[in-house]
């Protein structure tokens, strides 16, 4: 008979709370290093502000637009990307706008995006991984050495030795309560509101760019969505207002808020715009200022931890980054 000594030790079982890029990154790594991970969020569909939102026979990337790769590690994720077809360089046209006055960007770093949208990085970085959607944990509750999860319907979720809530920080506050000192560093992520459009057109946009960033209006952002690569025809934008506009209409509805960021555009530009569509959508906890800078959150003694764009900086980049950092964080438990 085999002593207990011998016996195989077993991974411990992970729950990941949040099925953006960042708990997906940490879910496939811990998976492929033999880890028993489930992940549960609450949304319809997987990839947080990376989704893609189909609309009026096209697509829309109303979160994150593109994304940068300055760290080696992401680098080397980024070609594996690129050779699987997942993720496509956008060679727009960028620069700046400012009433009415166009400023070619000269120089810029090298964008990417998903393909046939931005949610196609999410989907790939989840083959294999075990996800669950529709489910919002509402309870992580300690049993022994163990965690308890349930829902906000009340469904026992099941129990795990790590919990990881990978959800924007205010969220992330109420999921990681056994651990103070996780709380108040969390606590300490600030981040900020972004109300988005996505306005379809029937004609093109007379604008010589694709990626603009606009100066002095309650805009922040416009692209031409239907610019970049394996995209639908047809002429869609995506604006994303201001952290201050947001935050001063934060609570209106969509309805109201989508022609006041038609019209900014339309000051910014300098063009009369007709959308056939347009459509408003609230990201709430749109981007970290100021971020982390751990890269990701975990004590080990509780086995509760957090990851997110939020820890190491607000980017794609940043999301990937924390969850590269926290799995190597948990996987020193099995040492």
């Amino acid at each position: 008979m085999a002593s207990n000594s011998s016996r195989e030790v077993m991974p411990p079982r992970v729950a990941v709370i949040g099925a953006g890029l960042s708990g997906l990154v940490l879910a496939r790594s811990l998976s492929v290093s033999g880890f028993p991970v489930k992940v549960f969020d609450k949304g319809r569909g997987l990839a947080g502000r990376m989704s893609t939102r189909h609309r009026d026979g096209g697509t829309f990337d109303h979160g994150a637009q593109y994304f940068t790769a300055r760290d080696p590690e992401f680098q080397r994720t980024v070609r594996t990307w690129l050779e699987r077809g997942i993720v496509e360089e956008w060679h727009g046209r960028f620069g700046s706008l400012a009433h009415g006055r166009v400023t070619p960007e000269t120089r810029g770093p090298m964008r990417y995006v998903g393909v046939p949208g931005m949610s196609a990085v999410a989907q790939g970085v989840a083959s294999g991984v075990d996800v669950r959607t529709g489910v919002r944990v509402e309870q992580v509750r300690r049993e022994g050495e163990a965690w308890a999860l349930t829902s906000e319907t009340g469904e026992a979720l099941g129990t795990f030795d790590v919990v990881v809530a990978a959800v924007p920080a205010p969220q992330a506050v109420a999921l990681l309560s056994a651990s103070p000192a996780l709380v108040a560093r969390a606590a300490e992520a600030r981040m900020e509101p972004c109300w988005a459009v996505m306005a379809s057109f029937d004609a093109p946009v007379s604008l010589p760019l694709d990626g603009v960033f606009v100066k002095d209006s309650p805009l922040s952002w416009a692209a031409r969505d239907s610019s970049k690569p394996g995209r639908p025809p047809g002429e869609r934008w995506v604006l994303h207002a201001t952290p201050e506009f947001t935050r001063e209409h934060l609570e209106e509805t969509p309805e109201a808020v989508a022609p006041l960021l038609v019209g900014a555009f339309a000051r910014a530009s300098g063009l009369e715009l007709s959308p056939r569509q347009v459509v408003a959508h609230r990201w709430r906890y749109a981007r970290a200022e100021p971020a982390l800078s751990e890269g990701a959150l975990f004590d080990a003694e509780l086995r509760l931890g957090a990851c997110g764009d939020w820890c190491a900086g607000s980017r794609v980049e940043g999301a990937f980054l924390s969850g590269m950092a926290l799995s190597r964080k948990i996987a020193l438990l099995q040492r």
